[in-house]
């Protein structure tokens, strides 16, 4: 039996508002990250091997002291030559770089080749390391107390973690755009539950690096310190299981009060629970992502 779907689809601008870095995440500026980035890049990438197929790989992170893991899939079809889009893939608390590449029989990578996508998962520096966002479960959209209460609770060693994470995704985006010939208006951005909550994170206050994002079933995201203006232009796919509680919840009041607004949104949901969503929403992931790419 089919998945029950519902579909939402609104577009145009709503009222500026903006957030500084504190109440919206990390404090870390995001146009000296990427010039940070793109430096280690240079670094990382040389010689260039722009090799095909699925890559497990490593860099040095200097901030973190450490080796740091990623997963890369490059499409076997690639002439190497042409440029490719790219997709961000970020997983889910207590998971890792491999989860989300290799469930259901390698999904997202049979779904890579067919769509002709690269495709990148940076562990984030750790499994819970929440890529910038102290946001998560309970902190889902409309409770904006638990919001404030985590936001609160975050130590100056929380705080760092989230500030590695954070700068660890953003690293193994420029190693890839510094190594493949990526079409930099087809750079692309999603995630589930923790991930998700780090796409709706990064997909604003990196913005100008993506042309849409696709957060899954986390709505981790606080009404009143989240700076709308900043994807108001930005094409989003938001999904959800009708089984993943209380996840659901949230996506729904944010679904409801994003029709309301003028954004370029898609609402998605299946009859799913939290994890049991993902396999059966990616394919329309990758069909969202298609409308917005260059050919």
């Amino acid at each position: 039996m089919k998945p029950a779907i519902l579909l939402f689809i609104v577009s145009g601008a709503l009222a500026a508002q903006t957030a500084g870095p504190i109440p919206f995440g990390s404090a870390l500026d995001a146009d000296r990250q990427i010039a940070e980035s793109q430096l280690l890049a240079k670094e990382a990438t040389a010689p260039r091997l722009r090799a095909k197929g699925d890559q497990h790989r490593t860099y040095y992170f200097p901030a973190a002291k450490t080796d740091m893991p990623y997963r890369l899939y490059v499409p076997l079809t690639w002439d190497s030559q042409s440029k490719l889009p790219l997709i961000v893939m970020l997983h889910g608390a207590g998971a890792d770089e491999n989860r989300y590449m290799d469930m259901n029989n390698r999904q997202m990578l049979h779904l890579a080749e067919q769509h002709g996508y690269v495709v990148v998962s940076p562990l984030g520096y750790s499994r819970l390391g929440a890529y910038g966002t102290p946001l998560r479960l309970p902190a889902v959209f409309g409770q904006p107390e638990i919001a404030a209460k985590q936001r609160a609770a975050v130590t100056p060693e929380a705080e760092h973690t989230l500030e590695l994470s954070e700068k660890d995704v953003i690293n193994v985006l420029e190693i890839v755009l510094n190594e493949y010939p990526i079409n930099s208006s087809s750079v692309f951005l999603m995630g589930h539950s923790m991930g998700a909550g780090g796409t709706w994170y990064l997909g604003a206050k990196y913005s100008k690096l993506w042309r849409a994002i696709a957060p899954m079933s986390g709505p981790f995201v606080d009404q009143a310190n989240y700076p709308w203006d900043r994807i108001r232009s930005m094409p989003v796919m938001m999904s959800e299981g009708t089984l993943a509680l209380p996840s659901v919840q949230g996506s729904r009041l944010m679904r409801d009060w994003m029709f309301q607004q003028d954004f370029q949104f898609e609402y998605y949901e299946v009859k799913a629970n939290h994890p049991g969503m993902v396999p059966l929403v990616l394919p329309a992931v990758f069909d969202f992502f298609d409308r917005y790419r260059d050919r």
